[in-house]
């Protein structure tokens, strides 16, 4: 309800708000995953029709779910038939045979941008550490070539030092001119990684916080948004 906000490129843009307050379920609903009853989503000017995650991916958003196993990874497939799944049409050819030297490239590339730490891309995703999976999922989303990627608790049960990696991976994203959407409970992070900052509190978005030279983004006013203690902007 109330929920509209625009995200620029080259921009990260953090979603705060305590658990329940909606976040989780308006990324679902910009993406397709749920259906909406009413509003719009425009991206470069232009009114998308999303009728699904389909089409929110191919009008270039890209989702990553809070819920990398049960939503995200298929754990008993391999690396590389995770990171391709998504773009597996690019490699077929007539008669739909698939081009499986162009999918393995692909992966190989992945797995070295984002240095995915495994032995081959053949292993199957379910045993890889928590980061590993993570940054595989990450791996599939940017093969659809995203101008939008909304990340939903991006670092949930990775250790630290892949931690470190996938906030690499989202500064370098935002760099290239991608609008960044990030989505955390965890407000060290939202606020270390984030332009600015959006906050929900029961279904609404209950204010915005700015960073600036002088005053970066503090826990004490985005709490104050989510316990509606505050103004509309701080």
């Amino acid at each position: 309800h109330g929920c509209s906000f625009d995200a620029k490129a080259g921009e990260v843009l953090g979603i705060a708000g305590l658990v329940g307050s909606g976040r989780t379920e308006l990324a679902r609903l910009i993406f397709g995953a749920d259906s909406k009853t009413s509003g719009t989503v425009t991206l470069d000017g232009r009114e998308l029709t999303i009728g699904g995650p389909r089409d929110a991916m191919d009008a270039g958003i890209a989702y990553l779910t809070e819920d990398r196993k049960g939503l995200g990874l298929f754990l008993d497939l391999t690396i590389n038939e995770n990171i391709n799944i998504g773009v597996i049409g690019k490699d077929a050819g007539r008669g739909g045979i698939l081009n499986f030297a162009a999918a393995k490239e692909r992966a190989t590339r992945a797995i070295k941008s984002l240095s995915i730490r495994t032995l081959s891309a053949s292993i199957n995703v379910g045993a890889l550490s928590g980061g590993n999976q993570q940054k595989a999922l990450i791996a599939r989303l940017l093969e659809t070539k995203p101008r939008v990627i909304i990340f939903d608790e991006p670092t949930r049960g990775v250790d630290v030092g892949a931690k470190s990696e996938i906030y690499r991976i989202i500064d370098e994203l935002a760099q290239s001119g991608i609008a960044i959407v990030v989505i955390s409970s965890d407000l060290p992070e939202i606020i270390g990684i984030a332009d600015r900052v959006l906050v929900m509190r029961e279904g609404l978005i209950a204010g915005e916080v700015h960073a600036s030279p002088d005053h970066p983004i503090s826990q004490e006013a985005v709490m104050a948004f989510s316990t509606g203690s505050a103004s509309k902007v701080a």
